[in-house]
């Protein structure tokens, strides 16, 4: 046998190989995502403000003044300025948006717009979606994941929401 028709039975088993790991991974289905968490945070907030009823349901905003987050890889303070546009929708649930900032304890800043769903007639539903935009360098990984996260209630000293935000790989 020359150099040749080695090399070429060699690509060929390879090519044979390959796609026969990709038929196993097909049949077994697509995997199933693993949430790591990224940080858990206490956002400070204002009153509710209403702005009335829409024809999407009623409408309010809840200034956010503050708060704190810290995971294993990110720790700091989040900005005052920022809200949390809520929809209380007919059907018993509340969607938010909640838009503001977070500042490293290394001074790096970090806008986040985390959108929700809250069950709020007798359910524990309570599910976010964060979006990152940081600034490239050691934060940058923020901007290439996809995020979910879970909302609770404060402590009830002062109003206050519980975040827990989880990296899905």
């Amino acid at each position: 046998m020359d150099r040749r028709s080695l090399l070429g039975g060699l690509a060929a088993g390879s090519a044979a190989l390959a796609a026969g790991g990709k038929a196993a991974a097909a049949a077994a289905g697509p995997a199933v995502p693993r949430a790591v968490l990224v940080y858990e945070a206490v956002a400070l907030l204002e009153e509710t403000i209403p702005h009335g009823l829409t024809p999407y349901g009623e409408r309010f905003r809840v200034p956010i003044i503050g708060g704190h987050f810290e995971g294993p890889d990110l720790r700091g303070r989040i900005l005052p300025g920022g809200a949390d546009w809520q929809l209380k929708r007919g059907d018993g649930y509340l969607e938010l948006v909640a838009d503001y900032y977070m500042e490293t304890d290394d001074k790096v800043l970090i806008q986040v717009t985390n959108r929700g769903l809250v069950q709020t007639q007798g359910g524990n539903y309570a599910m976010t979606t964060p979006r990152f935009e940081a600034p490239m360098g050691k934060y940058g990984w923020l901007n290439q994941f996809i995020f979910a996260g879970t909302v609770a209630d404060g402590d009830g000293k002062v109003p206050s929401v519980r975040l827990a935000i989880f990296k899905l790989v």
